[in-house]
């Protein structure tokens, strides 16, 4: 059997866990990120937590891959660019200190992409060739794999589909484009657009005291009619969005994980209608619209399936990304 270290950086936590090549955590341990505290302390949390596991023994390490947050130049493993929640993490040579400091083979690749390497070795991809997966959570992530390969573009930064613009007069969004999807499908928009809504909820909200998307979810599952305005909102702004990329890429399969995605099949039903109606028949019956299946651990999953270049798929498949 072999194993491989896999790192999920993201803007709050890291996730470290050992994996082995069947998809399955021996051992794991999640960190603060400490991004407040710069890029360099950061990065040495990252080393530090791998040292943790390394000492762990027990197991021969292969190799260490690593998702992070940003657009990554997969061949360097440098972050081409990052947000304000990874302040000054633009630049940050990841596989370069890494190998240096463990001596191993090391593979970086955005979060989201990542995922999809998941959701292809282990999840609900297995049998896809060309599909795209949606992360929606505290913003909305995207990878787009064709014909087994994840497509990468000119410096890594394929895949920014939260930021396609499904209101052209809809608001500024801090990429700079006006109406984007992450405006309407990510947890903190969904909590905005009830609060301008009206809805106080009352049984989920934050520390802060503030309505959060989890109760959202829960009014229009209950049939609360504010909740439900919202959500009609943001499942036709998805929808929107989906329909544009089914006709971009012709996927078999539009594969969505996150925290939202955890609406469950009420949304994925309502959601699967609405792409259906903006969609030309002859690309939408060769599409599905369906969860993510690997959990809240494919980002670190994925991130040491890296190491592997083939993985086994279903049915003894070989797959490569």
């Amino acid at each position: 059997m072999s194993y491989a270290v896999g790192v999920d950086i993201g803007g709050t936590k890291i996730h470290f866990a050992v994996v082995d090549e069947e998809g399955t955590i021996t051992e794991q341990r999640i960190v603060p990120t400490g991004a407040a505290q710069g890029p360099e302390h950061v990065m040495q949390n990252v080393m530090d937590g791998i040292s943790r596991l390394m000492a762990g023994g027990g197991v021969s390490i292969d190799g260490i891959g690593i998702g992070s947050a940003g657009q990554i130049d997969c061949r360097s493993g440098s972050v081409s660019f990052a947000v304000d929640t990874l302040p000054g993490w633009t630049g940050m040579p990841i596989k370069q200190i890494v190998e240096r400091g463990f001596g191993l083979p090391t593979y970086v690749d955005n979060d989201v992409n990542v995922i999809a390497i998941a959701e292809k070795c282990f999840g609900s991809a297995k049998l896809f060739d060309h599909y795209v997966c949606l992360a929606l959570g505290t913003g909305v992530g995207g990878a787009i794999v064709e014909a087994g390969k994840l497509l990468r573009g000119s410096s890594g930064g394929a895949g920014e589909l939260g930021h396609l613009s499904v209101d052209f007069n809809g608001p500024r969004c801090s990429c700079g484009n006006y109406g984007c999807m992450e405006l309407y499908a990510s947890g903190p928009s969904i909590a905005r657009l009830a609060r301008e809504a009206g809805f106080k909820g009352g049984l989920q909200l934050s520390s802060s005291g503030e309505v959060t998307a989890k109760e959202v979810i829960a009014g229009w599952t209950e049939g609360d009619a504010l909740a439900g305005k919202v959500m009609d909102t943001v499942i036709r702004a998805l929808a929107a969005a989906i329909a544009g990329l089914i006709h971009a890429f012709n996927p078999q399969a539009v594969i969505i994980g996150g925290g939202v995605a955890e609406a469950g099949e009420p949304f994925f039903a309502a959601l699967t209608e609405q792409t259906e109606a903006r969609t030309s028949s002859s690309m939408r019956n060769d599409c599905r619209i369906m969860p993510a299946s690997v959990g809240a651990n494919a980002g670190v999953i994925g991130a040491a399936a890296q190491v592997w270049p083939f993985n086994t798929g279903a049915f003894g498949k070989r797959v490569a990304l």
